[in-house]
């Protein structure tokens, strides 16, 4: 089961339309694949649906064919449509009961969580897969969130320790260290993959500080 792989998943990667112009979509995906990442997710926010989900069609068998899990930001219809391994929603979308009526019980589902309190009510719904929690540090994908730290990391960890958990905002190669230190087991990087000179390289390498040895 795809989910499955989450617990062995380390490193999370979005393509996001902030950062990447579509025509590099499939030079990303290549170098993504190519590099080891375990998890991929399209991000674009305020864009159109229908390029959403023509950018979603032509990133699915990409990933698909390399058994790399792939998910849809925010668009539960688009991630049924494309058959997306997952969706990932944030607090102020729709419910679990509405995300799971359109992708029904199979698919994966995630939950953005910025706090103690919302990590633990999403960690405490059976059908939430995993959590993303941050954003760490500031970011500019996420202007308006004020970053919580790293103080509660081992914390959540403790608490929630069969539910993984993706620890986001701001994390880049050269921090994972620290956040790792402070009890991370998985991370999300947006702009440090995305702006690599690199990406396959950069990706190895972060995998290589998140599992040394493997």
């Amino acid at each position: 089961m795809t989910s499955s792989r989450l617990h062995k998943a380390s490193l999370y990667g979005i393509i996001d339309t902030g950062y990447s112009a579509p025509a590099t979509f499939a030079q990303i995906a290549k170098e993504m694949v190519q590099g080891g990442i375990d998890v991929v997710q399209l991000r674009a926010k305020g864009e159109d649906e229908k390029a959403i989900l023509d950018w979603a069609k032509f990133l699915q068998p990409i990933f698909q064919d390399q058994d790399v899990p792939f998910i849809i930001n925010d668009h539960p219809k688009i991630a049924a449509e494309v058959q997306a391994d997952g969706v990932h929603v944030g607090q102020d979308d729709q419910s679990m009961d509405a995300v799971r009526s359109i992708v029904g019980d199979q698919m994966i589902v995630g939950r953005s969580t910025h706090s103690v309190a919302q990590a633990a009510a999403a960690a405490a719904d059976p059908r939430t897969d995993y959590i993303g929690f941050g954003p760490l540090f500031s970011t500019p994908t996420k202007p308006t969130y004020q970053p919580i730290g790293t103080a509660e990391i081992r914390a959540i960890h403790q608490e929630h320790p069969e539910l993984p958990i993706f620890c986001i905002g701001g994390i880049k190669k050269e921090n994972v260290p620290s956040v790792m230190e402070a009890g991370a087991k998985r991370v999300v990087i947006v702009s440090g993959i995305l702006q690599a000179s690199s990406i396959s390289a950069y990706i190895r390498e972060t995998k290589a500080i998140l599992s040394p040895g493997s």
